[in-house]
């Protein structure tokens, strides 16, 4: 990466003339950023879901990113880009519409549960009363997650993240204020859904919270989250794949309070 007054030299530069020579040497100095993108989500992924095919849904965000960042507003271009560049790979995965309705169906119902349970006892469910919620035994309880978690692009960013009108993306945790976007959550205010989310992951059962932390803010792999843990990589998407369930169950339950 160049320092950092040639970048905002750069970046005046493309600001002022929009040339897309400069454009393109945008594009090469941060094109890590896609690649660093789409290891982290193609590591959840199925194996016939192709890394190249995901770096070059990434390359389409970054571009987003570059022809939108404003260097004037107070954001790094690495964190607007990367929500950007997630969200390309994202939005083109669920275009090509390839995880299987019946785990689709399988995780509304698993997430349904959670959040039933959780407004019956008040507390966090354990793995038995959601599996008999469910007419399941523990074993297809994690057999079913662990379907969810190879089929599933789910992950914590997207409990976070605004879609407008334009096909913007920017991940709640470091939100520009934008007067033109579309109120992103309806019942939520961004603040609001902000402290949701953070209440939640508090709330979280001690290794998923865990997992959750290793994964997003110190941004190791599943596979070394496993050797941390001690337990197997596959056991680590399946806490993975449930912590995400648990906060979507809550967040939708946060929302459909505020609406009451």
């Amino acid at each position: 990466m160049s320092r950092p007054d040639e970048m905002q030299a750069l970046w005046r530069e493309y600001r002022a003339k929009a040339d897309p020579a400069v454009r393109d040497r945008l594009i090469v100095t941060y094109a890590p950023l896609v690649k660093y993108v789409a290891g982290r989500l193609g590591s959840g992924l199925p194996a016939h879901v192709d890394d190249e095919d995901l770096v070059s849904y990434g390359l389409l965000g970054l571009i987003g990113a570059i022809e939108r960042y404003d260097p004037e507003r107070d954001v790094k271009f690495e964190t607007y880009a990367i929500a950007r560049i997630r969200g390309a790979i994202i939005d083109e995965l669920r275009a090509l519409d390839w995880v299987p309705r019946s785990v689709r169906s399988r995780a509304r119902d698993i997430e349904r549960a959670i959040g039933e349970l959780e407004a019956k006892l008040g507390r966090v469910p354990s793995d038995e009363e959601i599996a008999g919620k469910l007419g399941l035994t523990t074993e297809e309880l994690d057999e079913s997650l662990s379907e969810i978690s190879r089929s599933s692009i789910a992950a914590l960013d997207e409990l976070w993240t605004i879609s407008g009108s334009g096909g913007d993306q920017v991940a709640l945790i470091d939100t520009i204020e934008d007067t033109d976007a579309p109120d992103p959550q309806g019942a939520l205010s961004q603040v609001e859904l902000r402290e949701a989310i953070a209440d939640s992951i508090a709330r979280l059962p001690e290794r998923e919270k865990l997992v959750v932390t290793l994964y997003y803010y110190e941004e190791l792999t599943l596979r070394e989250i496993g050797e941390v843990l001690g337990v197997t990589e596959s056991r680590v998407s399946q806490l993975h794949t449930k912590a995400i369930l648990r906060l979507k169950a809550r967040l939708a339950g946060a929302a459909t309070r505020a609406t009451l």
